[in-house]
């Protein structure tokens, strides 16, 4: 009996042990099982990032390659363009310099006008692929100088008048409302954004024409430019505005040009202070309307010239010397400032410019930078040490990423003018450093315009004498505050306004109760 129970014993422990036993391996097995779940379960997630990774990459390569091809699709246009560009004014020019070399009979005066309207054509190209390299460096430089508005809108206009009516097309100038006699600004930039422009809406315009309207209020300036061309598709009013591109439409791709029009124009712009947009309707045409702030000056400077020709000038002979080496830039020189009465030396280099110097005393000095031997600016300062102050030295080079307008006691000399130079401006910067009355040609001097008598209703009284009142009192805040009020209450004082405003601005209360006194 006894022993029954310790076999029943035995056999219940051994059956528990084996019991035991299963039940740690099927435990094992199944937590080695979820292991291997979720190791599977691990590497296919892994599997599943990497393949989103690869279409990534994959599509990032695509999107790259695109974008590679556009690129150099980019670049064949332009280079394309540029070649087009470049050699169409070069064939103008070769063309005609051999027809006056055979002794043809072409009138020399079509002869120079085509070969000078060409030359114009690739120094505009040149200056807008270097515009675009001093952007992307950041070394833009933009000069504040007296613009006569009026004088250049009309010259700009007149410009593009003989190329609309060569494609039978109207080209209007409206002025809404009154024109600043004179603003500040960079003149050659303003000047650059509106022959953009114009030209673009000459370019695509193929029947009707353009209007440029100019609006000023506020020493601001709204200049409108509007065609009758093919219009701008909405997903290309941005696109426009990138270098070398210029839509994506047949007859736009077509045209000549480089595409940098109005992405230099947008950029200028803006680096002026202000902006231009542009809306389209395809079908009926565009409009491009530069914002720029244009401030009037407080004076108008006086007895400024307008003159068709210079014939000489008034006052005891001057002295010039030229000091270039090349042999083309010093004929120029001669054949322009010879016949008005100056004395003209040249030098073809530093060393012999500085010993010329010497022997004929020169009032004025035309120096280039870029010369064998000694640079114009080791020039510039041995001549600033020799004859001092007396002496006016205008640097006249080719280098403009050297542009230094000069007088500021950093550098020797006192101006600065770029090649290729058009000649009105270096008469006029020499009349400006000799301080030269010219005689001129069937003109006159001719002082700037009085500004015209201003007539305001009844309404504005009450402004104009709370103005008067608070000057005499010499109450500043109360003038500036009365002249926003007068401006929102009675509109037609806007002008009134934008004179007075500037004479604020420098305390000249003088010359704002003159200004009070002309009003009617």
């Amino acid at each position: 009996m006894a022993m029954a129970r310790i076999l029943g014993t035995i056999c219940l422990g051994l059956a528990l042990a084996i019991a035991a036993t299963f039940a740690r391996l099927f435990l094992k097995a199944r937590a080695g099982h979820r292991a291997a779940e979720e190791a599977s379960r691990a590497q296919t997630e892994r599997l599943c990032a990497e393949i989103a990774a690869h279409r990534e990459t994959e599509a990032a390569l695509a999107k790259a390659k695109d974008a590679a091809e556009a690129a150099n699709a980019a670049k064949t246009r332009y280079l394309v363009a540029v070649s087009h560009e470049i050699r169409s004014p070069l064939n103008a020019i070769y063309g005609y310099a051999q027809l006056l070399e055979r002794g043809d009979s072409i009138p020399p005066r079509e002869a120079g006008g085509v070969i000078r309207r060409s030359a114009e054509h690739l120094t505009n190209l040149v200056e807008g692929l270097l515009d675009i390299s001093r952007v992307e460096s950041g070394v833009l430089q933009v000069r504040q100088e007296l613009v006569r508005l009026p004088a250049l809108l009309d010259q700009v206009v007149e410009m593009f008048r003989v190329q609309a009516s060569a494609k039978g097309l109207s080209l209007d100038y409206v002025v809404d409302g009154r024109l600043p006699a004179y603003v500040r600004t960079d003149e050659k930039r303003l000047r650059q954004i509106l022959i953009n422009l114009l030209s673009n809406a000459i370019k695509y315009t193929e029947t009707g024409g353009a209007t440029l309207t100019v609006r000023y209020r506020s020493q601001s300036a709204a200049i409108e430019v509007r065609d009758t061309g093919p219009g701008i598709p909405a997903e290309d009013l941005e696109r426009i505005f990138e270098p070398f591109e210029r839509g994506r439409e047949p007859d736009a791709m077509m045209q000549p040009g480089i595409g940098l029009g109005l992405a230099i124009t947008r950029v200028l712009a803006r680096i002026l202070g202000g902006e231009v947009t542009v809306t389209s309707d395809v079908g009926k045409g565009s409009s491009f309307l530069l914002r720029l702030l244009l401030p009037e000056p407080i004076e108008a400077p006086a007895g400024t010239a307008a003159y068709r020709r210079v014939t000489g000038y008034q006052g005891p002979q001057k002295t010039i010397l030229v000091i270039d080496d090349s042999p083309a830039q010093t004929t120029v020189v001669n054949h322009l400032l010879r016949p008005l009465g100056f004395s003209v030396f040249e030098a073809s280099g530093g060393t012999a410019g500085l010993a010329l110097a010497e022997h004929c005393s020169p009032d004025l000095v035309l120096l280039d930078i870029q010369m064998p031997g000694t640079s114009g600016w080791d020039v510039a300062d041995q001549l600033r040490a020799r004859f001092g102050a007396g002496l006016r030295i205008v640097m006249v080079s080719a280098n403009a990423h050297e542009f230094h307008a000069g007088r500021d006691g950093r550098r020797a000399h006192d101006a600065f003018l770029t090649k290729p130079v058009d000649l009105d401006a270096l008469l006029d910067m020499i009349a400006r450093q000799l301080g030269l009355d010219w005689i001129v040609e069937d003109a006159e001097l001719v002082a700037a315009p009085p500004p015209p008598p201003l007539a305001l209703p009844e309404t504005a009284a009450p402004y104009l004498d709370a103005l008067r009142r608070f000057m005499k009192l010499g109450h500043v805040r109360g003038i500036e505050t009365t002249l926003v009020t007068l401006e929102r209450d009675v509109p037609e004082s806007a002008d009134l306004v934008a004179r007075l405003r500037p004479q604020l601005e420098a305390f000249d209360l003088r010359g704002l109760a003159r200004t009070l006194d002309d009003v009617g």
